[in-house]
């Protein structure tokens, strides 16, 4: 029970844990990819996008067709569900 933690120990403590923190982020970054477009998006974009009004966006909104979040008073809308919802609009 009396062991003492040395300098070197220390030095020694560092490097294993610098090496898993670099190694975490290199995970991540080799991963990551996939995950650089946004899953919400703003209503602006989707109006973009998609090249309609935002009384249309609206619409989705309040039918309920879309998921959408109001974050800060800005509508973030998922684009899962708008791809869902023009593909099929498209096999019709």
């Amino acid at each position: 029970m009396n062991e003492f933690v040395t300098k070197e120990d220390l030095k020694e403590f560092g490097v294993l844990l610098l090496d898993k923190i670099q190694a975490v982020f290199k995970d991540k970054d080799s991963g990551g990819k996939e995950n650089l477009e946004p899953e919400w998006i703003r209503s602006k974009s989707v109006r973009k996008l998609l090249d309609i009004s935002a009384g249309s966006v609206q619409n989705l909104r309040i039918s309920q067709k879309v998921r959408f979040k109001k974050v800060f008073g800005s509508y973030y809308y998922n684009k899962e569900d708008l791809q869902k919802l023009f593909d099929d609009e498209a096999k019709q």
